[in-house]
């Protein structure tokens, strides 16, 4: 506490000069060293979101079913009959590329305690993954790393990973992303909130013992990568899931009592964060015993005490006088249990060690008072060039086959069953949909009959290289994707949660990229009808000044009633009808298509008509309410081709059938080139089949909604037929489509070998 504060001192701390300017003129003095590793960890872009924060306060936030918006640590939406479901999406990118299996596992912990912090108990996760070029050195290493991790923790809490995305590009091979999503299920009105209420109440900490891991790793989480990565192991935490689970319980106990006025996860700067955030919510001060504080190491310091990261732990305010009934239940679960502080009337935030006081600091210039950027912003200067290129100058393929199959064995595209087998996705068995699909798909998981008949949708999607080529079109792909993968089961969307993914915000062109994907959310979740109520920013994703693309991903959740109405994604009954539910453009830009086989990365993004999406959402789930249809999928990466080609892959073979798969007899119309038509990523695209007597109201349902719709032809057979096109046994893709992960790891012993031959 006594070091002397000196230029490289705050430089270390992650603050800019004219930053610790404004420190020294909210205390009117000098900060000793706690003091200003509290302002450096409060005023990092992670916690105070000082760069998005102009931008973010643009998305819609309330709607009809929204019982919590932003601002707290999940969002909550009603979903009828007295139930709510909380959920949120938070990142755990910088430390997952540092120790791919601590900070993946971290970041599920994390997410989780988000959730049932609110009075929910987790039914369901998910992920959104991003790794490098799968010939990069370090890209199979951080997939097994950061997936055992995420399946490492997951199902020791017993929670089942229902589903997620794994996306491959060279631009995240100095920053993979670990995007990680919970959603539980909690009493409409028994929301709790992260508020330091009541002056007097005790504060009391419960949970894991504190130890000097993750030490400032909300400041390392706020500043690009370079040659000395490897060196900040340390700012990782290190998760305990079985000490979560007896975390989580004792929590939903006590959630059964009147104990309990507010609760905050200690989650990024730890208690400093907690308590600071507790505090500026309640309008109050908080005074903090420091040697109150569990410890699980010798000689920690008041510094590491409040900055540290370990995780499983807790910071409640308890009404005063009910401290013996949070022992109690605490004790019960073996958990740690202490009351080391009180809330005040000061507006001060002041820690004490062995009755000293060693900070004291004005709550507000730490929470609402942290710098607010308008920082510049200018379009990329690759964009003109990108805009204008001519997909038609390309040479058509000879053998559209052959060009399918590769796209089918790329792995952003490939199955992504060797990861969710990993995961234990049947856990409390409230899956009604497994995952590899268009949504995920679960039961709630009560005993009141009346909830019975509910499930609930879950989807997430993002295009980073669609957001890099217009981030306003992107973002708004994004959300579309998400609300139309919903109405494949049969769902109506409600709300969304978001985890903006982006590089460094002092560059005019990543604060460009990150306001216009703002901005795209925005208006697309306006015009379906799906609010923003809850997210997470994550900046400064660039190793030696190479950021990532773009990347909004979006989580959102539907609601399904009656769950029993529902679609899969596969052809499932020979004789059936194939129909395209949308229309056929051949739209290439910025398209998997144009990236497998020409190397290019360019064009624009397909036109979206937010009218004509709902159209084709709203026929597509009518249908399904109706039980008119045998599958719904999504068209999404790689096009209708591509579609067409998983129907048939992930058709479950029926009892004493030999092959896992049905084949397809289609006739496409082509209005443009056959390859463009085929691997076209054009939006609001959803492939159907159904038995031929319900075509005619599919029809019916369509005009109705306004949509469009194109019979292609039967289910049927063992190969994929494009009349005129392509002509492919379904065991051919298949194989190349389930080998596109494996491979990637088969590079990864290669390299070894190399290695070691070397």
């Amino acid at each position: 506490m006594s070091e002397k504060i000196t230029p490289e001192v705050v430089a270390r701390h992650g603050l800019k000069p004219d930053e610790y300017e404004r420190v020294k003129q909210h205390l009117g003095r000098e900060p000793n060293l706690t003091e200003l590793g509290v302002f450096s960890v409060m005023w990092s872009e992670h916690c105070s979101y000082k760069s998005s924060r102009v931008h973010l306060k643009t998305f819609p936030t309330t709607g009809p079913k929204v019982l919590q918006g932003p601002g707290e640590n999940a969002g909550v939406v009603d979903l009828g009959d007295g139930l709510a479901a909380a959920f949120k999406m938070e990142s755990h990118n910088h430390p997952s590329y540092i120790e791919p299996y601590q900070g993946a596992a971290t970041g599920v912990g994390g997410i989780l305690r988000d959730v049932f912090t609110m009075g929910a108990r987790p039914i369901a996760s998910m992920n959104s993954l991003r790794f490098g070029d799968p010939a990069h050195p370090k890209t199979a290493y951080l997939l097994e790393g950061v997936v055992a991790g995420i399946g490492g923790y997951g199902n020791c809490m017993g929670v089942p990973t229902v589903g997620g995305e794994v996306m491959f590009h060279p631009s995240y091979n100095g920053n993979c992303l670990v995007n990680a999503f919970t959603l539980g299920i909690l009493p409409a009105d028994k929301i709790f909130r992260g508020t330091a209420a009541g002056v007097g109440n005790p504060v009391m900490y419960i949970g894991a013992k504190t130890g000097r891991d993750g030490i400032h790793g909300a400041t390392m989480a706020s500043a690009e990568f370079d040659a000395s990565t490897e060196e900040k192991r340390p700012t990782v935490q290190v998760g305990d899931p079985f000490m979560e689970k007896l975390l989580l319980e004792a929590c939903l106990e006590l959630f059964q009592t009147d104990a309990v006025i507010g609760i905050q996860d200690m989650g990024a700067a730890g208690l400093t964060s907690s308590s600071v955030e507790m505090a500026g919510r309640g309008g109050n001060g908080l005074d903090l015993h420091l040697d109150q504080v569990p410890l699980r190491e010798e000689g920690m310091t008041p510094y590491e005490i409040l900055l540290s990261e370990s995780q499983e732990r807790m910071l409640l305010v308890a009404a005063e006088g009910k401290e013996d009934v949070v022992r109690r239940i605490c004790t019960k679960w073996d958990l740690d249990v202490a009351v080391i502080g009180k809330v005040t009337s000061t507006g001060r935030w002041r820690a004490y060690w062995h009755g000293q006081m060693v900070a004291d600091l004005p709550v507000d210039p730490l929470t609402e008072g942290a710098p607010k950027y308008e920082r510049p912003m200018k379009p990329h200067p690759a964009l003109p060039d990108l805009h204008a290129f001519d997909a038609s100058a390309m040479p058509e393929p000879t053998d559209l086959g052959a060009s399918l199959l590769r796209l089918l064995a790329r792995p952003t595209i490939a199955s992504k069953e060797w990861v969710y087998r990993q995961y234990d996705h049947m856990v409390r068995l409230v899956g009604a949909v497994r995952p590899g699909g268009d949504a995920a798909l679960v039961r709630i998981a009560v005993s009141n009959e009346k909830h019975a008949n509910k499930g609930i949708a879950l989807s997430l999607a993002a295009n980073g290289r669609w957001c890099f080529l217009d981030p306003y079109l992107g973002a708004k792909h994004a959300v579309a994707e998400c609300a139309r993968n919903i109405a494949c089961v049969g769902g109506e969307p409600l709300a969304i949660t978001d985890c903006l993914n982006f590089g460094n915000p002092e560059k005019p062109e990543i604060m460009w990229q990150f306001a216009e994907c703002v901005r795209g959310i925005g208006d697309a979740c306006r015009a379906l009808g799906t609010p923003v109520v809850s997210g997470n920013v994550s900046l400064y994703n660039e190793t030696e000044g190479q950021g990532i693309l773009p990347t909004p991903t979006v989580g959102m959740v539907g609601l399904v009633e009656p769950v029993d109405r529902t679609c899969t994604s596969a052809f499932r009954n020979a004789g059936d009808v194939i129909a395209l539910v949308g229309t056929l453009q051949g739209e290439v830009g910025g398209s998997e298509y144009l990236a497998a086989e020409f190397g290019k990365e360019a064009g624009r993004p397909p036109a979206l008509d937010l009218t004509k999406e709902k159209a084709v959402q709203e026929t597509v789930r009518r249908a399904i309410r109706e039980g008119l249809l045998s599958s719904a999928h999504d068209c999404s990466d790689g096009g209708l081709a591509v579609a067409l080609a998983e129907c048939c892959m992930m058709h479950d073979a029926p009892a004493g059938s030999t092959a896992p798969w049905i084949g397809a007899a289609v006739r496409v119309p082509f209005p443009t080139r056959k390859d463009f038509v085929l691997f076209g990523e054009d939006a609001s695209r959803i492939v159907v089949s159904l038995p031929k007597e319900s075509l005619p109201r599919l029809v019916e349902l369509a005009k109705a909604c306004g949509a469009p719709v194109i019979t292609l032809g039967a289910v049927g057979g063992d190969r994929l037929e494009i009349q005129g096109a392509l002509s492919v046994p379904v065991a051919d893709l298949a194989h190349a489509w389930r080998d596109g992960i494996p491979s990637v790891l088969r590079r990864d012993v290669a390299h070894a070998t190399t290695a070691l031959a070397e």
